[in-house]
């Protein structure tokens, strides 16, 4: 946008038509900011169903901003964060429901739906770090270059909120891929990038950071399982047990791990039994009662956990 308004000081003394072009970026930008501004206006919906048809449908104006203005990170944001929220909150509930149905056609087409829109929200969070320094794709030769990379251009707190989203969106993509070695071997990107967000402003989304590193550590048979505790409690002590997210992955990522069921149901009955206590981030939390009744009701969840039934 810098451009832009350079032309538009150079019209304001050349031709009309010049400030005329210039008038309508300025206003595009404008719209554009406005609607990162009242974004968050979408997570006071308390129906699972209207959220959707708004998110699908705002997704595809948030792609027609990204073609009117390419270079607008307000837009890369949106769509990094859009991309990666329809898939987890939306593709991968119809994948959850297909596979507790035993329909493997339709469980497989849901998977490759999410993995490919977490695979979109990637691609627009990496043309985002573009906006913040060049390269990337050097630094992402393994854990320690990237580690140096983030540190050396990502020190101010304005940035972590960019990282936490990039970072989420990479490891959706990783934890629908998890059949593609190549994908699987790149985890430790987004997990620097949520890790750098963190030291950067770990308040962001009420402790998601935290969250997802809670579940990143309890993610293997070789659970770093006292690193989870730690990284969920963080999480809880700056949402209060309010951000229903995060006991949702409590329950499912460290009490699975732990094989600890009693602790697994009474989180997510802590979890079916909240109140309203949260309107900001009312609909996240519809959709973590609609997992916690699921993960409860239906025996295949609590199987892949090794709990016996």
């Amino acid at each position: 946008m810098k451009l832009a308004r350079g032309i538009c000081v150079l019209g304001l003394s050349t031709l009309a038509l010049s400030s005329t072009g210039c008038l309508k970026a300025m206003l595009l930008k404008g719209q554009i900011k406005g609607t990162r501004d009242g974004s968050a206006a979408v997570n006071t919906l308390h129906d699972w169903e209207i959220a959707r048809g708004v998110a699908t449908a705002g997704i595809g104006q948030l792609e027609g901003f990204h073609k009117l203005a390419p270079d607008n990170t307000d837009a890369l944001f949106m769509l990094t964060r859009g991309w990666a929220g329809l898939s987890f909150g939306f593709t991968e509930d119809d994948y959850e429901e297909a596979y507790e149905k035993g329909d493997d056609v339709m469980a497989e087409y849901h998977l490759l739906r999410a993995r490919a829109g977490y695979a979109r929200a990637r691609h627009y969070g990496i043309e985002l770090l573009g906006h913040h320094a060049t390269g990337f794709e050097a630094a992402k030769r393994n854990q320690e270059t990237l580690s140096k990379w983030l540190k050396e251009n990502f020190t101010d707190k304005e940035q972590a909120e960019d990282l936490l989203w990039i970072g989420y969106a990479w490891i959706g993509h990783v934890s629908a891929s998890k059949d593609v070695p190549e994908i699987v071997g790149e985890l430790y990107v987004g997990v620097e990038m949520v890790k750098r967000s963190a030291e950067l402003d770990d308040s962001l989304v009420y402790g998601t950071a935290y969250t997802i590193l809670g579940a990143y550590h309890a993610r293997t048979a070789m659970a770093e399982l006292d690193e989870s505790k730690a990284s969920f409690d963080k999480a809880l002590a700056l949402n209060g047990g309010k951000y229903l997210a995060t006991k949702l992955n409590y329950a499912q990522r460290y009490y699975c791990a732990k094989g600890d069921k009693a602790a697994y149901e009474k989180t997510l009955n802590e979890v079916l039994a909240a109140g309203d206590d949260l309107p900001a981030a009312r609909l996240p939390n519809v959709i973590a009662k609609r997992r916690a009744r699921r993960y409860l009701g239906h025996k295949v969840w609590q199987e892949e956990c090794g709990f016996k039934l």
